[in-house]
């Protein structure tokens, strides 16, 4: 079992991300302790006012939202009331107890896992403490109840086990089609935490695929020069749908302030990100010293490499951004190397397909050689006796007449006399 803590300072965004899994039929509510009425007969409001009415009790404490997520291994098969139970077990033994919280099992993965929304305020008004939770409790909960249950332990999964707790691929954001907020929330979210990236350019570069975009605002604006960051909603060519919302109100706050902190981080593993990925891309490229943009995409999709072309309004090409789609790592051409930079690139391009048009040609050839044997096959088929034709055809050329071996013979006489 893998327990994952988020600590914040909205339980409202908390919920709001387990009720949107729930109207999308990717969650339901299994359980509501200490309610004092079912969880059928709650709606969202009451779930909520229920743990904005204990914070109300102590103002003073602003971090107040918990989070908690326990991730189970795909083998394991566990019932609903399992989950309820070990859900009211772990929240037990980390001092939750006694506080009223939502329990949710999502199916938006490829493994058996729930989702607890709780707040650290008691009804006293005290808080509990958040300082090491999961260091100095929460691993021992886990420990103690995988034993109690029988479950997997967390330090026995290998990377391959561990990657299928990863959620199922994102889908693009279709304009009116779902709720805004919560799919924008939900699509930055996942990529802020799954790819490695070290700008607000790099992170662009994924959510775009989404049609999301995080925005700065022009550079004279007072949104820039205070450092403020909304994400707003794109069709397909990229143009902005609708009012942009605020980082502050997304879940987990991808603020830019928080995203440099990411960037930071993410920069110290980009070494190895790094060499990977060139490593891949000059396998593709390799055998194509020249090559269209149509070929290079097709080359470097057969890699789960995505290559995204920075054009001017002249459509000269002055940049290029690679996503890495395997390691989930976005770069820049010119952070990758010269060779790999717009300029490079740029110079390798042709205008036609030279990939596609060879492929085209050898799915031609194949289509021939399929067709002559087919031909053949039918020729013998109708033709009976051709064996017999192919031999005796076989035995006039083997034929020699007996004059031409007596001169043949002679010619060897001759030859040896001559030695002598």
């Amino acid at each position: 079992m893998v327990a994952k803590i988020t600590i914040g300072k909205s339980v409202r965004g908390i919920l709001n991300y387990n009720e949107n899994k729930l109207k999308e039929g990717q969650a339901q509510c299994i359980a509501a302790s200490r309610y004092g009425v079912e969880r059928e007969d709650l709606n969202f409001y009451q779930k909520l006012n229920r743990l904005e009415h204990l914070q109300e009790k102590n103002p003073r404490v602003k971090t107040n939202a918990v989070h908690i997520s326990l991730n189970f291994d795909p083998s394991e098969k566990l019932s609903k009331q399992q989950l309820i139970e070990i859900a009211g077990r772990y929240m037990e033994k980390i001092g939750f107890g006694n506080q009223p919280y939502l329990v949710y099992q999502h199916t938006d993965a490829g493994h058996p896992h729930i989702h607890l929304v709780t707040t650290n305020v008691q009804e006293n008004g005290k808080a509990i403490q958040l300082h090491n939770l999961g260091r100095e409790r929460s691993t021992q909960a886990r420990l103690e109840i995988e034993r109690e249950y029988g479950l997997i332990p967390a330090q026995s999964r290998s990377q391959k086990q561990l990657q299928g707790l990863k959620p199922f691929p994102l889908e693009k954001l279709q304009y009116g089609r779902t709720e805004t907020k919560r799919t924008i929330t939900n699509i930055v979210n996942t990529i802020v935490r799954e790819y490695n990236f070290t700008s607000l350019a790099e992170l662009n570069a994924v959510l775009r695929q989404y049609n999301v975009v995080a925005d700065r605002g022009n550079e004279d604006s007072i949104m820039f020069r205070k450092n403020g960051l909304v994400y707003s909603a794109t069709d397909d060519n990229g143009k902005k749908l609708g009012v942009a919302i605020k980082a502050s109100d997304l879940y987990n706050k991808p603020t830019l302030k928080n995203l440099e902190k990411q960037f930071q981080k993410n920069g110290q593993s980009r070494k190895l990100y790094r060499e990977i990925l060139k490593e891949r891309i000059d396998k593709a490229l390799c055998d194509y010293p020249k090559l269209s943009r149509n070929d290079m995409a097709y080359l470097l999709k057969k890699e789960n490499i995505k290559a995204l072309f920075r054009e001017n309004a002249a459509g000269q090409v002055y940049g290029i951004t690679y996503i890495d789609q395997f390691k989930k790592s976005v770069f820049n051409g010119s952070d990758l190397g010269k060779e790999y930079a717009a300029n490079a690139i740029s110079q390798r391009l042709v205008a036609n397909d030279q990939v596609q048009r060879q492929k085209q040609d050898r799915q031609h050839f194949q289509r021939q050689e399929l067709t002559h044997y087919q031909q053949d096959r039918d020729t013998v088929s109708q033709s009976p006796n051709l064996l017999e034709d192919l031999l005796q055809t076989r035995r006039l050329d083997d034929y020699i007449p007996g004059q031409l071996i007596k001169k043949r013979k002679r010619k060897k006489k001759q030859g040896q006399t001559l030695k002598r």
